[in-house]
């Protein structure tokens, strides 16, 4: 209480002064009146203010002061760094913006090479190499000369990183003449230089297509498809030699065509170095004629380290696709020489008025496999005793392929 009289008191004659230094233009006689009411009134009121509204102790008033300097000092840096500090430096926007353009430009740069790299390695896997061949046409002796030269640049289709390759020639739709190179072994860029010829007159000519299919030999399996090319006869001008590189694609392989199974017997006496082969049936074979039948017959062959020794043939059996033949053809051959031997079966449909043409064809003996090796070794197991088998025929050229490769 004695703080705010003194209190009062101080305002009072500090007033008072400024009164006597300051004095205020002359007011009107109740202005001057109203105002010292007013003062009087307000002082008298600050005067007597009650005890309890004016407790409070002084580190309230410390704390209070306090906070309100920090809210003030908070407010006075927000301003300063919404005026001040909100834009960055230039140069570190430039340096910001540099990286992520070079992060952009890294991530381009990897994008653009990763889609070289698939590019890449789609190429490589649709690589097949290539095929030089040769075309001509014979007007005179309606004859269409095929060349097949060298190939290079072929996949390795072996576990060694090589491949075996032939070349298998035929004509579309008709499938019934077709031809095989030799077997070039463990070569990628072969060279095959053979010639080959279809006898077909110009005027038929147009509605066919040639293939040239490349394989990759396989004694123990399958040949497998390397790749192929397929030329359309209307295609091309037959009045002038043709000789090209082709690039080979993805073919598959054809679906293998059943050709039938025959039936045969074997019997060899070591003491007196004979060997008879009776061929007993077939069954099953491929129609040939237009009727749908066939008129077939057996020619069998005999070699020797790959020397034909004598070949025999059976009697035609007319318009069957089931013949039944149980003929027999006896052969010496020394017992010392019997390991070596081959024998080939041919089944042929006859034609009267041209050549004859090959169902299928099996090989029993030295370097076959599956089948005609079990056979062979069966034979010579049983000494004196006939032992019979039925075998799956193959077509012609893949036998023939089979017999020019080098036996392992």
């Amino acid at each position: 209480m004695r703080l705010v009289n003194e209190a009062g008191s101080r305002l009072r004659r500090a007033a008072e002064e400024e009164e006597r230094e300051n004095p205020p233009p002359p007011p009107s006689h109740h202005s001057n009146h109203q105002f010292n009411h007013m003062k009087n009134k307000f002082f008298n009121e600050l005067t007597h203010l009650p005890n309890h509204k004016l407790r409070m102790p002084m580190w309230a008033v410390g704390a209070i002061v306090v906070v309100v300097l920090a809210l003030i000092g908070c407010m006075g840096f927000c301003i300063y760094k919404k005026c001040s500090g909100g834009k960055k430096p230039k140069k570190v926007r430039e340096r910001k913006g540099g990286r992520g353009r070079r992060k952009k430009d890294k991530e381009g740069e990897e994008g653009e090479g990763k889609e070289g790299e698939e590019g890449k390695e789609e190429e490589e896997k649709e690589s097949l190499g290539k095929l030089e061949f040769s075309l001509d046409y014979s007007f005179t002796d309606n004859q269409l000369i095929v060349g097949i030269l060298q190939a290079q640049d072929l996949p390795a289709m072996d576990m060694g990183g090589t491949s075996d390759p032939y070349v298998k020639v035929y004509m579309l739709p008709d499938k019934k003449k077709k031809f095989e190179t030799k077997v070039q072994r463990k070569n990628l860029c072969p060279v095959f230089n053979e010639t080959f010829t279809f006898k077909i007159p110009y005027n038929e000519l147009g509605g066919q297509t040639l293939v040239l299919q490349v394989f990759d030999f396989d004694r123990f399996g399958k040949h497998d498809v390397i790749g192929e090319i397929k030329i359309p006869m209307n295609s091309i001008d037959l009045a002038q030699p043709m000789h090209e590189w082709r690039d080979l694609v993805g073919g598959e392989k054809e679906e293998q065509e059943k050709l039938g199974d025959v039936c045969i017997s074997l019997r060899y006496v070591p003491t007196a170095g004979k060997l008879t082969i009776n061929i007993m049936e077939a069954k099953n074979l491929k129609k040939m004629d237009v009727g749908g039948l066939s008129d077939p017959f057996v020619k069998v062959v005999l070699q020797h380290n790959g020397k034909r020794l004598k070949k025999k043939k059976t009697s035609v059996k007319q318009n069957t696709l089931n013949p039944y033949f149980n003929e027999s053809f006896s052969f010496e051959i020394p017992f010392s020489q019997i390991q070596k031997v081959q024998v080939l079966i041919t089944v042929y449909d006859y034609d009267k008025l041209g050549s004859n043409d090959a169902i299928g064809k099996c090989w029993i003996g030295f370097g076959a496999s599956g089948v005609g090796l079990r056979h062979w070794s069966d034979m010579l197991a049983n000494p004196r005793r006939p032992v019979a088998q039925w075998h799956t025929l193959q077509p012609e050229e893949e036998v023939d392929a089979a017999l020019k490769a080098p036996i392992r």
